[in-house]
């Protein structure tokens, strides 16, 4: 086994994961990052290898095959040591339930909810062989309430928020702390953005930098902060929607993300 430390990253290939790999280059870590085929990870590791002088591995599969992710978390367990994981790998989208697939549906769980879960506790041995070491749950503002239009991925999230809080409590005897990341809107890509910009002002509003987000992430997560809102008005919204009646939060959103279906995509 290496006796280097790393942080695993998963869906690291782009958005919010790149810029995970970055911020963890800068800070000196070792790094092993999962990500799907054909997002150019191996240029992304060459790259921060050249820049930042650190060890990066790379690891590309569907996290949706489930033989084949336990076959890459066992490799990774019996070969290095993880004190970091990031668990950012996810995927959403906006269609009415009748016109969305049982497939699309499908995948969203079986990626945010069952490979994440399935991660996790693979990994979990091996982050309580150090003193300290930490995880990072990526759940998003869609947490906070259920929204028309998109949802499976809201209560695959508000699952990942209440598994991550459980784990906390669990693990924080075993010197492992657990931390949720709740962001919101993020122009990965072309797609993405329109969807976002669809959707009005309001949803603009929320945009964060994903650099900014991911220093912010890693900087709490290391500091043991439960639960991690990047932005202010995000935060204010966080806070609104506890104190909103449901139906009222439901409608308010839905009727906003409803836009996104008019939307030329």
């Amino acid at each position: 086994m290496s006796d280097k430390k790393f942080v695993l990253i998963t869906g690291a290939g782009k958005g919010l994961g790149k810029a995970f790999a970055r911020q963890c280059a800068e800070m000196g870590y070792n790094m092993i990052l999962l990500a799907l085929p054909g997002e150019n990870t191996h240029s992304l590791a060459r790259h921060i290898r050249h820049q930042f002088e650190v060890e990066v591995l790379v690891y590309e599969l569907d996290m949706c095959d489930e033989q084949m992710l336990a076959t890459t978390l066992k490799e990774i367990s019996d070969r290095y040591q993880v004190f970091f994981l990031i668990n950012n790998a996810g995927i959403g989208g906006t269609a009415s339930i009748t016109t969305a697939t049982f497939q699309a549906l499908d995948r969203i769980i079986s990626l945010n909810v069952k490979a994440g879960v399935q991660v996790t506790s693979a990994m979990i041995p091996v982050l309580s062989q150090f003193k300290e070491s930490y995880i990072l749950n990526v759940a998003s503002m869609a947490a906070f309430a259920p929204i028309a239009y998109k949802t499976v991925y809201p209560a695959s999230k508000a699952f990942i928020a209440s598994f991550s809080m459980g784990l906390r409590e669990e693990l924080k005897e075993q010197g492992v702390s657990v931390s949720i990341l709740y962001p919101g809107p993020i122009m990965t890509n072309c797609n993405v953005s329109g969807r976002i910009l669809a959707q009005g002002f309001v949803a603009r509003m929320g945009l964060i930098n994903t650099d900014a987000i991911a220093r912010a992430a890693i900087r709490k997560c290391l500091n043991k902060k439960a639960r991690i809102v990047p932005g202010i008005w995000n935060r204010v919204t966080a806070k609104l929607l506890e104190w909103l009646p449901v139906d009222t939060a439901l409608h308010l959103i839905s009727s906003s993300v409803k836009r996104e279906l008019s939307y030329n995509f």
